[in-house]
């Protein structure tokens, strides 16, 4: 369930905002076709280490390697470009922070298609390829006193647990998000997730410690098509 993009050659050129040519008047796909054009969203593959900024040319706050902390590739969406600088979703910022790197470091560029929406409030969730829905199902999510944080981040990695007893199920899209809320005396760290589980009848209840609970086969095939540097937006 890695992501399999080849690796190697030459830095690639800054990744550009994407934004929708105007549409003919009268044009019945104008909406469909701006949607699809603005849902493609700039990625890179980080090939070698680099400083983490807090601003363009600021302050080094981190570094980032080209493997990520469960030894996936590193590949981050790019959410803003400023001159020769990008600004990056990063599991390694708190929640809602931005994070910049240079645009001279190796990297392969690439156009993530993909994103996904999650409603709190009707405890689901939306996967979309080109800004149309592809995939829709329920999950559980924070519990009182754990609730699932709200915001944007991203894919971080794609993993497979080996057996569907484990308490994430058979496999694992997590996020660059944290919980801050961490219940007392937990030892399962801060990162937060989309999973499957264990105990199905808790989907669609508030019932974790701040992941999304999600039904097996819903979310084997999201790990099996969402690629790693997908945004996820979580909504209360």
């Amino acid at each position: 369930a890695r992501d399999r993009d080849a690796v190697g050659g030459a830095a690639a050129p800054a990744p550009q905002a994407a934004t929708a040519a105007p549409a003919p008047a009268g044009s019945r796909d104008a909406s469909a076709s701006a949607r699809a054009v603005t849902s493609v969203r700039p990625t890179i593959h980080l090939l070698r280490s680099t400083a983490l900024r807090d601003r363009p040319g600021g302050k080094v706050i981190g570094r980032l390697t080209p493997r990520s902390e469960f030894d996936s590739p590193t590949v981050l969406p790019v959410v803003a470009v400023r001159g020769d600088w990008l600004g990056v979703v990063t599991a390694r910022l708190p929640n809602g922070r931005v994070g910049w790197i240079s645009a001279a470091v190796r990297y392969q560029a690439h156009r993530n298609r993909w994103q996904i929406d999650v409603s709190l409030s009707r405890r689901s969730v939306e996967v979309r390829r080109n800004g149309q829905i592809v995939q829709r199902f329920p999950v559980a999510i924070g519990g009182e006193g754990t609730p699932t944080p709200t915001g944007r981040f991203a894919v971080t990695d794609k993993l497979l647990t080996g057996s569907g007893s484990s308490p994430y199920g058979c496999c694992i899209l997590a996020l660059s998000g944290h919980q801050t809320s961490t219940p007392q005396g937990w030892g399962g760290g801060d990162r937060i997730a989309i999973h499957a589980t264990n105990l199905p009848q808790t989907i669609g209840t508030r019932a974790s410690a701040g992941c999304l609970r999600a039904p097996t086969d819903a979310i084997r095939r999201a790990v099996d098509t969402v690629p790693i540097g997908t945004l996820v937006t979580i909504r209360a």
